[in-house]
């Protein structure tokens, strides 16, 4: 705004005409004078009220005052700066200051001050780990000692290893995230014994100076040109490393043991190779190459063999077995030039990892396989480094189908009351150079993925003990820290051949229930037999539909027959599978028929001429599809079939049965959404044939019920698995018990052309002889009757 508008300077003009007007009172005569006056107070009255607060009139216009355009007058104060707004302004603090009520925007009135915000009290956690410096205005995270900042005020560790001879002679420097350490190189060791130092430095001195036996162990010290170095005793090896202890190497491991390896010619020989090279380790004499990556292939040949032929059908041999592997794989990473191997074969996945070098590596390193990932701790693979050999190695062995030859020994579990377990994971062992791990400092973390995924099931981490018995299973040492349906993560505080339980949940058979299934399946026996005559021998309501209806009623005749008779027979394990197959056929068989009869209904509705099913092809869907599921299962996993207590699929094995059942389940609802559909446009149509509509609407009401009682029957038995599952044990007894007697009401009692066939078969039976004739001319004629009202093949509900 110029000067010439500011309200000082109106204010001052405003003046000076009142001056001259007392001046000129003195000149003129009062009575022009008190005019004059008068004007001018009008003229100015009018010039203060048209323009409100904050805004000048100019030219006869009220323009804004913009308090804050005046370069020599601040009025916000410092930190602030001044935004202007119509008629007014306010001030705001800058970034990093704030009032003394901790506001940002103020006005002049208030009389308040902007002023550094101190952000490292306000908010202590706002550099996490790091050092906050505070500044005006705002702040900056330093960098904790070790640390140094980059260009991105980001903190990289100072690497004090770079300097110069900071450890001395004869020692290696080791960095660690903000720190070092220092630790004497192999063959030195300094007077107070500790492994690692930083400043003031101790200096390292040849072992054999300080003392002349422990350091090398079982070996001797000696002074070379190049350094100390140690001359093992027989039994005990350095791999190869002079400067390294001696520490012993039992080559009897590598022995046959119990004839489990002279039924395998390539274990055999495998085994008696490296028997010598390992007493050629512990004789004295220079190892042999230590680069035979081929011994690990060869390894895992080994394990296909006896995993293929079935060599491992006792715990005995599962122990001697798993003991060897770990001791074979102990010693591999001697013998490997890689740093990390991954390798496969039909029965076995590995991974390697393999250090070498004076010192023994520190850190977490993770290992997996397809089914299993494990963290462990570099300091668990080298053991003590006073006893570090040189190298260290760590494997992860996983086996394909090792669960199914060590399932069922469990002598080392403690189970709860009706508890019983079963594999749930992949067989997986964990080797390492360090021989002493039967108590670990940091435990191992291994995440294995489950067989099955059952919600709400409980896992138990488990470790192979070869010291139970002859070899069992044991969650000594193991824990479950984290489990879903999908993944179960241990912690273990040892190492062995580890794997992850499901726990399973007995429900006793009370007798209440035993009442119930005998009662109700003898009661369902009865009618199924009765609507299996019924559509079998009265012809009058034969159709299609009505073939249907007598395979699913002798499918399930047959299936309750076994199960009563059959279903506990567990002493023969054969005759024990058969059983098992045969219900599995006869279940699968059910849900076949039922499944047909949706797609027969689908078809009346779409379908106007030839909506019936050749007979052939009805029982190859109805009976050739079942027998194709258990066949392919039974070559799958033939041990699926049969459990300790009954003669039906084990849990592992279930969904071969609940699968199908599921898939039949879903594919009838889409057909009956899709009749739904078709039969409300064609009610809605404009001449539609309302008899034949009525009657195929009656049929999908039918068949949707039967599709509820039988596929609510199995929903309830998928709870059979779990805990506290008693309620669902009554109701699974109830649907399935009495599945017979309402098939019976839905196809026969329901259907007014079945009872009159009823009606009319019983007055003949107890009628009088002279009405023979006349109520036979009846049974005719009604039969007639019904046999004209089958011309669409379909009877009446």
């Amino acid at each position: 705004m110029s000067e010439s508008g500011s309200p000082k300077l109106i204010l001052k003009r405003e003046r000076r005409e009142v001056e001259t007007v007392f001046f000129l009172a003195t000149m003129v005569g009062w009575r022009k004078l008190l005019l004059l006056a008068l004007y001018l107070s009008f003229v100015l009255v009018l010039s203060e009220s048209s323009c409100p607060k904050g805004f000048n009139s100019v030219n006869g216009e009220c323009i804004d005052d913009d308090e804050c355009a005046l370069d020599d007058i601040r009025p916000c104060g410092k930190n602030a700066h001044c935004y202007n707004t119509p008629g007014n302004f306010y001030c705001m603090c800058d970034k990093g200051f704030q009032t003394e009520i901790k506001s940002h925007n103020f006005t002049v009135e208030s009389s308040l001050t902007c002023s550094d915000i101190n952000e490292c009290l306000e908010n202590k956690d706002i550099c996490g780990s790091r050092p906050c410096i505070n500044t005006s205005p705002l702040y900056y995270c330093g960098c904790n000692e070790g640390y140094v900042a980059n260009v991105h005020s980001d903190c990289d560790d100072v690497d004090e290893c770079l300097k110069e001879n900071i450890c001395g002679p004869n020692a290696t420097c080791i960095n660690v995230a903000g720190s070092y350490y220092c630790i004497c190189n192999v063959g030195f060791a300094t007077k107070s014994g500790r492994n690692n130092f930083t400043l003031p430095q101790e200096p390292c001195e040849a072992v054999c100076s300080i003392d002349e036996t422990n350091h090398c162990g079982n070996g001797t010290c000696h002074i070379g040109a190049n350094g100390p170095y140690c001359a093992c005793h027989a039994g005990f090896t350095n791999y190869g490393n002079k400067a390294a202890r001696c520490t012993a190497l039992d080559c009897d491991a590598f022995k046959d043991t119990e004839n489990l390896n002279e039924n395998v010619p390539i274990a055999h020989d495998l085994m008696m190779h490296l028997e010598r090279r390992c007493v050629n380790m512990t004789s004295g004499e220079d190892p042999e190459d230590l680069d035979d990556q081929d011994l690990l292939w060869r390894l895992l040949a080994v394990i296909d063999n006896l995993l293929s032929t079935g060599a491992l059908n006792q715990n005995r041999k599962v122990s001697i077995f798993l003991d060897q592997v770990e001791s074979v794989l102990r010693l591999m990473g001697l013998f490997m030039k890689a740093h990390r191997i991954r390798g496969s074969s039909a029965y076995t996945e590995l991974e390697l990892l393999s250090h070498k070098g004076p010192m023994p590596p520190q850190g977490i390193v993770t290992l997996s396989t397809k089914p299993v990932m494990l963290n462990i701790h570099f300091e668990t693979v080298s053991g003590n480094p006073s006893k570090y050999p040189g190298f260290a190695s760590v494997s992860l062995l996983s086996y394909v189908n090792l669960e199914s030859f060590t399932d069922g020994f469990y002598s080392g579990m403690n189970p709860q009351a009706k508890e019983s377990f079963v594999i749930n994971s992949k067989v997986v062992t964990v080797s390492v150079t360090n021989t002493n791990t039967r108590h670990l400092e940091e435990p191992v973390i291994l995440t294995f993925s489950h067989l099955t995924q059952v919600n709400g099931s409980r896992h138990v981490c488990v470790f192979w003990n070869a010291s139970q018995g002859n070899g069992s299973w044991s969650a000594s040492g193991c824990m479950a820290v984290e489990s879903n349906s999908e993944f179960t993560v241990c912690s273990c505080n040892h190492l062995s051949t580890f794997a992850v339980l499901m726990a399973l949940y007995d429900v006793e058979a009370t007798f209440e229930l035993q009442v119930m299934t005998w009662v109700g399946l003898s009661l369902s026996l009865i009618c199924l037999l009765i609507c299996i005559l019924t559509f079998s021998l009265i012809r009058s309501i034969q159709s299609p539909r009505t073939t249907i209806h007598l395979h699913l009623c002798i499918s399930l005749f047959v299936a309750a027959l076994i199960f009563l008779v059959g279903i506990s027979r567990t002493e023969n394990q054969c005759a024990c599978a058969v059983i098992a197959g045969l219900l599995h056929f006869f279940f699968l068989a059910a849900f076949c028929w039922m499944c047909l009869e949706g797609v027969q209904l689908f078809r009346m509705v779409i379908f106007v001429f030839n909506t019936n099913f050749r007979t052939l092809y009805m029982m190859a869907g109805g009976y050739g599809v079942p027998a194709v599921i258990v066949a392919i299962s039974a070559l799958v996993h033939p041990k699926g079939y049969g459990t300790q207590r009954y003669c039906w699929l084990n849990v592992k094995f279930i969904w071969s049965f609940l699968g199908p059942a599921c898939v039949i389940i879903a594919i009838n609802i889409f057909f009956f959404l899709i009749t739904v559909w078709k039969l409300a446009q064609k009610f809605s149509s404009l001449n539609p044939d309302l008899n034949t509509l009525q009657k195929v609407k009656a049929f999908t009401i039918t068949a949707v019920a039967q599709l509820c009682v039988l596929g609510t029957t199995w929903i309830f038995g998928c709870f059979q698995f779990e805990e506290s599952t008693m309620l669902m044990s009554y109701l699974f007894t109830i649907f399935a018990s009495l599945q017979g007697l309402m098939l019976f009401v839905m196809h026969c009692l329901f259907s007014k052309q079945v009872r009159d066939e009823y009606g009319n078969l019983l007055s003949r039976v107890s009628a009088p002889p002279k009405k023979n004739y006349s109520e036979f001319s009846s049974f005719s004629s009604k039969q007639n009757a019904s046999k004209s009202s089958q011309d669409t093949g379909e009877s009446h509900i």
